[in-house]
C-alpha cells in the first residue's frame, strides 16, 4: 500500500487519481484550494503555498498534481506551482511527482509539438507555454517526476473506464477517459516507468 497525496482533488482528473489510487487500496489524501462539504479526505492546500505542501506531504510516497486556476494568469499560475512542489516535496523528503500534463506541449509522431501542428488553435498558446515553463521548473530540480496528458484529448463522451492504455506520440484525435488517465497516474506511483520526462497515454 502507498501512502499518495494528490493535489487537485476536487477537479476530474484529480477525482479520479483518487478513486484509482482508493481502488488499490492506497492510502489516499486529496488536497482541494477551498473546503467543500461531505467530502471524506479531502483537505485545503494552495499548490503554491510551498509551506503547506511540505506539511501535505510529510510521510507520503509519491504525489499526483492535476492542478488548474482559471482565476489565475497561466503563465504566473504554473511556473509557481511547480516552483512551490518542488520547494515542498523536497522539504517534506518526497521524491515521485506525477503531474497531469497537456498534449499540446507533447511532440507528434514526426517530432513536431502538438501545438505547432497545422490547424491547431493558436489562441491558446499561451496557456501551453505556461505548461512547458513548469516542466522547465521540475527538470532544473532533482526530484523524479513526470508528466502524463491525453495524448489528445479527454473523452467527454465515453467516461468508461477501459483499465488500459499505451504510451504514444501527440495526435489532436485521440482520446482518452479520465478514469484510464487516472490508471496511468498511479501506475506511475506504483511502479515508475518514466523519469524526468513528458509522455501521452492513449487506450
Amino acid at each position: 500500500m502507498s501512502k499518495i497525496l494528490v493535489i487537485g482533488a476536487r477537479g476530474r482528473a484529480g477525482r479520479a487519481a483518487v478513486d484509482e489510487g482508493l481502488g488499490r487500496g492506497h492510502e489516499v489524501v486529496g488536497v482541494a484550494r477551498t473546503a467543500g462539504t461531505r467530502e471524506a479526505g479531502v483537505v485545503v492546500g494552495d499548490v503554491t503555498d510551498a509551506g503547506r505542501i511540505a506539511e501535505l506531504a510529510t510521510g507520503r510516497d509519491a504525489v499526483i498534481a492535476a492542478v488548474y486556476d482559471g482565476g489565475s494568469d497561466p503563465s504566473a499560475f504554473f511556473p509557481a506551482a511547480a516552483r512551490a512542489l518542488v520547494e515542498g516535496l523536497e522539504k517534506a523528503g518526497v521524491r515521485r511527482l506525477v503531474w497531469v500534463g497537456l498534449a499540446a506541449i507533447l511532440p507528434t509522431a514526426d517530432g513536431t509539438l502538438l501545438m505547432d501542428s497545422a490547424d491547431y488553435p493558436s489562441e491558446y498558446r499561451s496557456f501551453f507555454l505556461a505548461h512547458q515553463a513548469a516542466l522547465d521548473v521540475f527538470a532544473a530540480s532533482s526530484l523524479d517526476w513526470v508528466s502524463i496528458a491525453p495524448t489528445g484529448d479527454f473523452d467527454h463522451a465515453d467516461p468508461s473506464r477501459k483499465g488500459s492504455y499505451r504510451v504514444a506520440p501527440a495526435n489532436a484525435a485521440d482520446l482518452i477517459s479520465y478514469a484510464d488517465l487516472a490508471t496511468a497516474l498511479v501506475d506511475e506511483v506504483d511502479h515508475p516507468a518514466h523519469h524526468r520526462t513528458a509522455i501521452g497515454v492513449v487506450v
